[in-house]
């Protein structure tokens, strides 16, 4: 599940990065993406990327992607890592350590390994 198949076409991006941007009402239990800055966050990820001279990627804000206790939450596709991105340095390293590294952060990641 979730492998590329021989006749599937080539990646569109190569590297899909969704910026949760859901903004629920004040006082919502969970809590929003939006209220804690995500927006910020992915606009300077997109700046930050072009400044890098990163290519094939493209950085989205999504509609709710339903972790938004933990965030804000980003995911990094194809690989489909997810981390909390709650500063411009948590940007900094996914930039540089996952995105141009070819590693991870483990110390934002959710669901990191144990």
């Amino acid at each position: 599940m979730g492998a590329s198949l021989p006749n599937d076409p080539p990646l569109f991006y190569e590297t899909h990065v969704f910026i949760c941007t859901n903004r629920r009402p004040d006082g919502h239990e969970r809590g929003c993406c939006a209220s804690k800055g995500s927006e910020k966050i992915k606009d300077y990820m997109k700046v930050r990327a072009k400044e890098e001279k990163i290519p094939n990627i493209r950085i989205n804000a999504a509609a709710c992607l339903d972790r938004c206790e933990l965030g804000p939450c980003a995911v990094i596709y194809p690989e489909g890592v997810w981390y909390r991105l709650d500063s411009r340095q948590a940007v900094d390293l996914v930039i540089e350590k996952h995105i141009e590294n070819q590693s991870r952060v483990p110390e934002l990641m959710i669901d990191k390994p144990e």
